[in-house]
């Protein structure tokens, strides 16, 4: 069944961030934080993954929020209020482990990786916990989300690598700072590979810092979402390889091979680059022909 748009929203300046609120009740009524959907927007489109961002049971929605990046995700930015996605698919993949810890949490959101985090840090809260946020971006424009953080969060750690808001600098510097100093029983960290190996690395117990339990999320390439397909397996430093979609997508980062999944994450740049060709040529014919 199509699945039809009721929101749509630009987040930031940076004009490739998205918010949509899709009508989904199904979903919504079975949904938890660290879920996910797979989405295919048309007969011809690809199977993506994107994490909830949120949702709403009573109303029967869920929210998805994604950057512009190649084919899929420009033709998703073109739909409008109204309009429909042919195939939403889920919940898929584990709910976080929601519990009462002694010691804070802090969840670390970067770029389009803050959006996940927001309903991680609600159900955390709500379960009575003491919750640090931290999101970065490269710029101010790809902010968002600040006042939806703040509503929630004991703390909101603002961080820009180019400095043009709050903190210049990466998301672990102000990460290092909390955790020499207080205990922290677990921390969290959805964004770009590199942020969350980074992340990882800073929780090792290594660099006169304390060991501590940190979870990411894997976004991988995925077919299917069961777990049958394969395109989502990543590597583990012991030399396994689990599955993203059933295994995850929220993992313990100590465990997982980021130098390998980072190398295995570049090997279909030339195939998206002539998918985007296309689209764009197909796009630029009907506007011709209007």
């Amino acid at each position: 069944m199509p699945y039809k748009i009721l929101r749509k929203n630009q987040l930031g300046n940076s004009g490739t961030l998205f918010e949509m609120v899709l009508d989904t009740p199904l979903i919504a009524k079975k949904a938890f934080a660290g879920n996910f959907v797979l989405i295919r927007i048309d007969e011809t489109g690809e199977r993506f993954p994107l994490t909830i961002a949120d949702y709403n049971s009573e109303k029967g929605t869920i929210t998805i929020v994604f950057q512009v990046v190649g084919k899929s995700t420009t033709h998703l930015s073109n739909l409008e209020e109204g309009q429909e996605i042919l195939d939403v698919v889920g919940p898929l993949g584990n709910s976080i482990h929601i519990k009462k810890f002694q010691n804070p949490i802090i969840v670390i959101g970067g770029g389009v990786g803050i959006a996940p985090c927001f309903p991680q840090v609600k159900e955390l809260k709500e379960a009575g916990n003491k919750v640090y946020s931290i999101i970065g971006a490269k710029t101010a424009d790809l902010l968002f989300w600040k006042d939806k953080f703040a509503a929630i969060s004991d703390k909101l750690i603002i961080t820009t690598d180019d400095g043009s808001e709050s903190i210049k600098g990466f998301v672990t510097d102000p990460l290092k700072e909390i955790i020499s100093k207080e205990p922290i029983s677990l921390v969290i960290a959805i964004g770009p590979l590199i942020m969350m190996k980074n992340v990882v690395r800073a929780t090792n117990g290594k660099a006169e810092l304390p060991f501590i339990e940190t979870t990411v999320s894997l976004n991988t390439i995925m077919v299917d979402g069961t777990g049958m397909c394969g395109g989502c397996r990543f590597p583990t430093i012991d030399g396994n390889f689990h599955f993203a979609c059933v295994d995850g997508p929220d993992v313990d980062g100590h465990t997982v091979d980021f130098d390998n999944l980072m190398k295995r994450s570049t090997r279909y740049i030339a195939q998206e680059k002539i998918s985007m060709e296309k689209y764009v040529h197909q796009c630029e014919k009907i506007h011709n022909l209007k």
